[in-house]
């Protein structure tokens, strides 16, 4: 099988629902997004034997760490706002699980959700292109299961080494507002706003994309979509500015069918970006 040339590392999800589960988490969302780009796509993960991978292209190569448990959450968005709990937590990722074969990957996306890595994974990638998508080490869970808005207070040293650092807005509440001060460390940083589009920062130059008019059927993964987006368009051109309407339309496309099943293929993307909006 060929080399791979996008890597997700993270917690897969069980999303509940009504009835049964979901497959979701920022390394799936990642995976089938740079998979239906068009890219060769990897996914360093761990999860309990209770998740079925059946949803995921076979095409993705998985490496997966067994766990007890799996990350579990269930999801409840009121007026367009995700409420989240979090039920329970596979083991962690450690830097030795990353199959050797795999380190030289050109584009890695590290999708932390639940605290499944700590920081040392971004130095070993540091020479790949890579991005963080940092949501899991900017929340906490209280004995009730909800998870709150957490403050990330990351090794200065590190951030420079992170291609880009891509932060949903809903991230960016309470203690991690801060976070923003630390945009200019990273090589460039990216705001998702949700339906309102999102904005790059990059060389003291802030632009911001707004997003088409869509019909939502489902918003889960949405930023975990524009971030694989972003960062397959990045390495492709080099060029952000032109990287981030390209990710925009991807992301707006995901969230019109339901879950992995909503992920848009290049041509879906490359048609809406022909019309413009």
């Amino acid at each position: 099988m060929d080399a791979p040339e996008f890597l997700a590392v993270g917690h897969l999800a069980k999303d509940l629902l009504e009835q049964g589960y979901r497959l979701g988490g920022t390394v799936a969302y990642s995976a089938v997004t740079a998979h239906r780009l068009g890219r060769r796509a990897a996914m360093l993960t761990s999860c309990g034997p209770d998740v079925e991978l059946g949803d995921l292209p076979s095409e993705i190569q998985t490496h997966v760490l067994l766990s007890e448990a799996s990350t579990t959450f269930r999801n409840v968005y009121q007026s367009g706002q995700r409420v989240q709990f979090l039920y329970s937590r596979a083991r962690p990722i450690a830097i030795q699980a990353v199959p050797a074969a795999w380190r030289k990957t050109p584009v890695v996306h590290l999708g932390p959700i639940a605290r499944e890595f700590d920081e040392e994974m971004i130095e070993h990638f540091a020479a790949n292109l890579l991005g963080l998508t940092a949501q899991g080490w900017l929340r906490r869970w209280d004995d009730r299961a909800r998870i709150q808005p957490s403050g990330w207070e990351p090794v200065p040293e590190l951030l420079p080494q992170i291609d880009a650092l891509i932060v949903s807005e809903e991230d960016l509440q309470g203690e991690a507002a801060a976070l923003r001060e630390l945009f200019p460390l990273a090589r460039l940083a990216v705001e998702t706003q949700g339906e309102r589009g999102a904005t790059l920062y990059h060389q003291g130059r802030v632009e911001h994309h707004p997003a088409p008019q869509v019909e939502v059927v489902d918003l889960t993964g949405a930023g975990d979509v524009f971030a694989a987006a972003f960062l397959i368009r990045l390495w492709e051109t080099g060029d952000p500015w032109q990287s981030l309407p390209f990710a925009v339309a991807t992301a707006s496309l995901s969230v019109t069918g339901p879950g992995l099943a909503g992920v848009p293929d290049r041509a879906r993307v490359e048609e809406l970006l022909a019309k413009g909006w």
